[in-house]
């Protein structure tokens, strides 16, 4: 029989793309989530039966217990940028991430992959980024052979920073950022989850992996270079930390009296936090180099998603080849 890989967070943004993998290599996968109903697209990734979305609740043990029961490995994508309610940091990314790595061990999990974040650190003014360095801590605990994968900003046809930002400019002028000069490492999500494949498999040994790709800039410097690809003129202007400060402390004052009704998913106190720091390789820990891995380019991969937020969208290249016809 074939083995099987349990994946939390297998249909979220970086989990779909390891849940492909491992389906391409045979492996059985159970995709966890709290919303198996809406995750019915993985099981199109293999045979009948091979992919399986399941509920799961990695607050609860016996929910862990029920679908960590039988696996090879354990692959943990759960992550979130809620610091407050019932799926805060503490509760997803320091002892959910725990409970998993607990249960693993408990069940005789051969490994765990866990993706935590660049940045991490106990010390970090971010509550973002200290809890998930209290995760990683917790997941080595009991799995100290696990593979913590680190990477930096995300992106991929699905994410929420490019997507984001090329949404913005269809109704603003403008792009008014905070933390400009802060350096990032973007890295895209299919060399996430062949990172990740590599841990699964046991191909490499564990410990902790920095994944940033091949570019690496200001923020600001990646929003223009967005530009470029969406064909659309806009002025990146980077404001001060304190009007960050001040708008956060706004929009977090009015979920909290709102009672979470509200949810501020704009801009809150620790993500300006955590924009103060540079989001890149520390040259301390092993990286893709030591995976074998080569990382794609941002550039290589931006125009297959973000055509559609250029002014003439899937005509762009049909209208920029008519200009040049003679009347």
């Amino acid at each position: 029989m074939s083995k099987l890989v349990t994946i939390f967070g297998g249909s979220g943004f970086v989990g779909r793309y390891v849940a492909l993998r491992m389906a391409q290599q045979g492996w059985r996968v159970r995709v966890v989530g709290r919303r198996p109903d809406e995750a019915g697209f993985v099981r199109t990734y293999g045979v009948v039966g091979q992919v399986e979305p399941v509920f799961g609740n990695i607050r609860n043990d016996d929910s862990v217990r029920a679908v960590t029961r039988g696996a090879d490995v354990v692959v943990n994508c759960v992550g979130t940028f809620d610091a407050k309610g019932r799926n805060n940091f503490d509760a997803v990314q320091v002892e959910g991430a725990g409970r998993i790595a607990r249960i693993a061990a408990e069940e005789g999990v051969a490994r765990m992959v866990h993706i935590s974040a660049i940045g991490a650190d106990t010390e970090s003014e971010s509550a973002y980024s200290r809890s998930k360095a209290e995760g990683e801590a917790a997941v080595l605990a009991h799995m100290p052979g696990a593979m913590i994968l680190r990477p930096s900003v995300i992106f991929g046809s699905e994410d929420k920073f490019y997507n984001r930002f090329a949404d913005m400019t269809k109704f603003t002028p403008i792009l008014g950022i905070f933390g400009g000069a802060t350096q990032f490492q973007p890295v895209w999500v299919d060399d996430v989850a062949a990172a990740a494949e590599k841990g699964v498999l046991g191909t490499v040994p564990g410990g902790i992996y920095e994944l940033g790709g091949p570019d690496k800039g200001s923020f600001a410097e990646l929003l223009r270079e967005m530009l470029v690809v969406i064909q659309r003129r806009r002025a990146v202007v980077n404001m001060p930390f304190f009007v960050g400060q001040l708008m956060a402390f706004v929009l977090d004052g009015v979920q909290a009296v709102s009672l979470g009704l509200l949810h501020n998913s704009m801009l809150t106190r620790d993500q300006v936090r955590s924009l103060r720091v540079d989001n890149v390789v520390s040259g301390t820990e092993k990286t893709f180099a030591d995976l074998g891995i080569e990382p794609v380019a941002v550039e290589a991969v931006l125009p297959d998603y973000l055509w559609p937020f250029r002014p003439s969208g899937q005509y762009a290249a049909i209208k920029a080849s008519a200009k040049n016809l003679k009347a």
